[in-house]
């Protein structure tokens, strides 16, 4: 899909890796609908964007329930009258105050919440949006290297990612179905704030740092790369796209 003159929704955008995106498909020349439960984060995202002469809007919304995520497409289809990309990238982790198994199950919920139930229910939101103009669309999912093998001290996290990359597989059929493309962007360990929220919010947490040792951290904007190529690749339906550092592994399809 050509990007220009597209409209695009991005979650989780007020920071990290979604906010990179909305930055990078703003300067590819979509207008952005910027969704983030986080007001200032997501209003500093917009300015980003319409300082650096791209077109932006902020719309409030928490794509952890299946109301609040119909309301976020209803609002983000006001501003700019259609949807053609919609990327699910909001997600949180569980943490370790205190952690697995004795988190508290209203957290475990809401992770679930979150990263599973909010990519599923936006997908399918989004195909009701693209089936308004007839002219199909593409979905780009944040899935994590975590869904791959086991991450022990956040297995709630791990799960939800793992079924992230799951259901982005069995979405291949869309293509046929519906003409659109859903695929899926599997990071490795990105330099995101969500790092530092799961200690203090200043440095990450105790539990998270035997994975950081001797990690190279990817830059944000490594993956907003990845995104826009899997957004413009019109072969490519169903693909999870692994990107670590060069050092530790080559991005690869799957």
């Amino acid at each position: 899909m050509e990007i220009a003159g597209k409209v695009a929704l991005v979650t989780g955008a007020g920071s990290g890796i979604g906010r990179a995106c909305a930055e990078r498909l703003a300067r590819e020349g979509a207008k952005v609908v910027v969704v983030d439960i986080d007001t200032a984060g997501g209003e500093e995202t917009v300015r980003r964007i319409t300082a650096a002469g791209g077109e932006a809007a902020f719309v409030q919304g928490d794509v952890g329930t299946p109301e609040g995520i119909a309301e976020t497409f209803r609002a983000a289809k006001r501003v700019f009258g259609r949807l053609d990309i919609v990327h699910n990238n909001a997600g949180i982790m569980t943490g370790d105050t205190p952690g697995w198994p004795d988190a508290p199950l209203e957290k475990v919920h809401r992770v679930i919440a979150v990263n599973t139930s909010g990519v599923i229910m936006g997908t399918r939101a989004a195909v009701e949006a693209f089936r308004g103009h007839g002219e199909g669309g593409v979905v780009v999912n944040t899935a994590s290297i975590a869904g791959l093998g086991p991450l022990p001290f956040d297995p709630v996290y791990a799960a939800s990612k793992a079924a992230v990359i799951h259901f982005t597989k069995s979405c291949a059929i869309l293509k046929e179905l519906e003409n659109v493309r859903v695929n899926a962007v599997a990071p490795g360990m990105v330099d995101t704030p969500i790092i530092a929220k799961t200690g203090d919010g200043t440095r990450p947490a105790k539990w998270l740092e035997p994975s950081l040792e001797g990690a190279v951290l990817l830059p944000p904007e490594r993956i907003a790369e990845e995104v826009v190529r899997l957004i413009r690749d019109d072969a490519l339906a169903g693909e999870v796209s692994v990107v670590m550092h060069e050092s530790a592994q080559p991005a690869a399809g799957g």
